[in-house]
């Protein structure tokens, strides 16, 4: 089964999320929820620390698209670093990568 941890650390306006394990069609409503909750909080400035994703799906992408057009619509943000593997190949193919405020692949 599926597994993901999603840790969010909190400051006035924003929040840093990082993603641990697979983000897919059973695990995209845990980040889902955590993202409406940061939103309801008013933190419309967010970033999604990938490191450690060690996959994504459709399913998490749209959680990510979603969000990013929710929070642009009051003037926020949504940014996605580490960025690699799968989740940079689906960005790349996709050409979603333009969707997001901020893409940055992980350092080597």
């Amino acid at each position: 089964m599926a597994d993901l941890s999603v840790e969010v650390q909190r400051d006035e306006r924003d929040a840093l999320v990082r993603l641990t394990g697979d983000l897919d069609k059973l695990t995209a409503p845990l980040l889902k929820d955590a993202l409406v909750q940061l939103f309801a909080e008013g933190r419309v400035q967010v970033v999604i620390d990938a490191e450690q994703l060690d996959f994504c799906d459709s399913s998490g992408l749209w959680v990510l698209v979603e969000h990013q057009r929710r929070v642009s619509a009051h003037a926020g943000s949504l940014g996605i670093v580490n960025v690699h593997g799968v989740l940079q190949r689906v960005l790349d193919v996709t050409g979603l990568k333009a969707a997001f405020d901020r893409v940055v692949p992980v350092e080597l």
